[in-house]
């Protein structure tokens, strides 16, 4: 038997009517704002093409670790989900097979941000109206598919929909960044922009790290096999990105740590991870060390520096090995800010022309270190909750734990750090929510009036994240 999809309009609002009803008030102003998508993963490829979306499964199922990771943690292949394997070996190539695994198991996403999403989708975009289940599974299946051949579907049509003022997808310092031309070439207004993701030139760790140092000497013609020359080449490469209309770069070091070595001693550590595999610690000091380096290249040409440790990249050797990297075995762990932060924030953390962007894994730091060093710090800016917290209750977790202490305007609005493309409206659409409903409460319980609420819920959702990535 089918059951009724229905988004109910009050959703994620307080269940009391008199806070409710001020979250209504709040959310009705800011529901419609432009989305500033100032960090994700998104395929640049689908605005440099415009071609539509394959089928479904392609659309909603094989790019997004978060449908893969739930449905893999029950014991289903991930062969059977269609994610391509790094050796090229055989994966279900059946869309509609696809779609209808994942269908069968749709009830394992009660109660997390993915179904939330997902539910979205299916109503808003597509005007699904019964609930997606095994029986429904061709039904959905069908009208998706439809929608997917129409221009209304293809990749611009959909950024022009949901008024994305702008959207940030993220590229190794290597990408030659062919879609970004292809973009900025087609005459089409939407902003597409590129970040500047150096881990694979930054990280000893990184697998071929000493061959990207190679392909990097090749792009810039210059020694990357020297301190200077290599420091140069990135600068280089940053350049190209700022050209490309690049405002930030993206840091997804294991840890915080930051390091201020001398010159001399930075050479030395240079040659040693340059030229045989780093061991541990040299591994954690170079990237600690380059950590200060970027900042100061920031200094200098102005790009915002974001930074995502605390995260225990590819866990599951087995997942890597066989599929590569950001298959959604990511593990948050504990990690500090107060003391590894210190070196760089020794030299740059009073200077108003760095933009240093933290966001975190371990939800324990958010009251205990961030919020204090956010609330002290000029250079620091707080990012939103990130990854598994990137939830109604992990959003209401980071207001509570870091508002007392930053404030509102030491954090910079909601990024969706996704890779499927739909998610986007539907993601903004729970923050927003989230917010009004935070506020709302703060409002009637007399801490804050409801003009003010007005306000910032504006900032919260468009001006902050505006004004912080320079956008």
């Amino acid at each position: 038997m089918t059951q009724p999809l229905r988004l109910n309009p009050d959703r994620l609002f307080q269940a009391d009517a008199d806070t409710r009803a001020v979250a209504r008030r709040l959310y009705a102003e800011v529901k419609g704002l432009p989305i500033i998508s100032p960090h994700g993963h998104t395929d640049p490829a689908w605005f440099a093409g415009n071609e539509n979306f394959a089928n479904p499964a392609e659309l909603l199922i094989t790019p997004d670790h978060y449908v893969f990771r739930m449905l893999h943690s029950q014991g289903m292949a991930m062969e059977d989900l269609g994610v391509p394997r790094a050796d090229g070996g055989p994966v279900e190539a059946d869309p509609r097979k696809i779609w209808r695994r994942f269908a069968e198991n749709y009830h394992l996403f009660r109660g997390t941000p993915s179904r939330m999403w997902h539910d979205w989708v299916y109503a808003e975009a597509f005007g699904i109206d019964v609930r997606l289940s095994a029986e429904t599974a061709d039904h959905y299946y069908d009208v998706i598919d439809a929608a997917l051949q129409t221009d209304a579907f293809k990749p611009r049509a959909l950024f022009d929909r949901y008024n994305i003022e702008v959207l940030t997808t993220t590229e190794s310092p290597l990408d030659a960044l062919e879609h970004h031309k292809v973009i900025k070439a087609s005459g089409w207004k939407g902003r597409v922009l590129t970040a500047y993701r150096p881990d694979p030139v930054l990280d000893p760790d990184y697998e071929g790290f000493r061959d990207n140092l190679k392909i990097l000497a090749e792009q810039t013609g210059r020694d990357t096999m020297s301190w200077g020359g290599y420091l140069q080449a990135l600068r280089d490469r940053r350049a190209f990105f700022i050209e490309m209309g690049a405002t930030s770069t993206d840091h997804g070091h294991p840890t915080a740590f930051t390091a201020d070595l001398s010159k001399t001693d930075a050479e030395a550590l240079f040659k040693r991870v340059s030229t045989a595999p780093a061991t541990p610690a040299d591994a954690e000091l170079f990237r600690g060390q380059m950590l200060t380096e970027m900042a100061a290249m920031s200094v200098e040409d102005g790009l915002v520096m974001q930074l995502h440790p605390g995260s225990f990249r590819n866990h599951s050797a087995t997942v890597f090995n066989r599929f590569g990297r950001d298959k959604g075995c990511d593990i948050p762990t504990q990690t500090d800010y107060v003391r590894a932060l210190k070196p760089l924030l020794d030299r740059f953390g009073s200077d108003t022309r760095l933009t240093l962007i933290l966001f975190t894994l371990d939800e324990t730091s958010y009251s205990r270190e961030l919020a204090p060093l956010a609330g002290h710090y000029p250079a620091l800016k707080l990012g939103p909750s990130w990854w598994f917290h990137d939830s109604p209750e992990g959003m209401r977790r980071f207001r509570e734990q870091v508002t007392e202490t930053a404030g509102f305007y030491n954090t910079v609005g909601f990024n969706d750090d996704t890779r499927a493309f739909l998610s986007i409206p539907a993601r903004h659409d729970v923050a927003r929510r989230m917010d009004c409903g935070f506020l709302a409460k703060m409002v009637v319980e007399h801490r804050m009036e409801e003009d003010e609420a007005h306000e910032l819920a504006h900032a919260l959702t468009y001006g902050l994240v505006k004004a912080a990535y320079k956008l």
